[in-house]
């Protein structure tokens, strides 16, 4: 399961219309890079594709491809706003170690992901 806080379904739901995006799913993955290893994505999708994973969350649609899946299952997606900006925050119980700026994470076994066509 994939989570969406209240204030990242705001944010999401907002940019979404602005974008003329109404119904399309988030779609979130992981890939190999970053400082750490493994970075997180995330982007809009009309729909999922073969395999994916498809959940919902405080009415957003999620799509996750199922290599991703495996690093995000209990993840959270949060929106936070800073006196250095807002941006989404993804808290995930599978990483051991994450970079400062939050967008890179190892896992246990030390994994370094798969490249993403998304």
């Amino acid at each position: 399961m994939i989570t969406i806080t209240p204030s990242a379904t705001q944010v999401l739901n907002k940019v979404m219309a602005e974008k003329g995006l109404t119904g399309h799913s988030l779609r979130v993955f992981v890939s190999g890079g970053g400082c750490s290893g493994l970075s997180y994505g995330m982007t809009f999708a009309e729909g999922p594709e073969l395999g994916d994973q498809v959940l919902e969350s405080n009415g957003v649609s999620v799509v996750v491809d199922p290599g991703s899946f495996q690093y995000l299952d209990g993840a959270e997606i949060d929106y936070v706003d800073s006196l250095m900006g807002g941006g989404f925050r993804i808290e995930n119980p599978n990483a051991v170690r994450t970079c400062a700026c939050g967008s890179s994470f190892q896992t246990s076994a030390g994994e370094q992901g798969t490249p993403c066509g998304h």
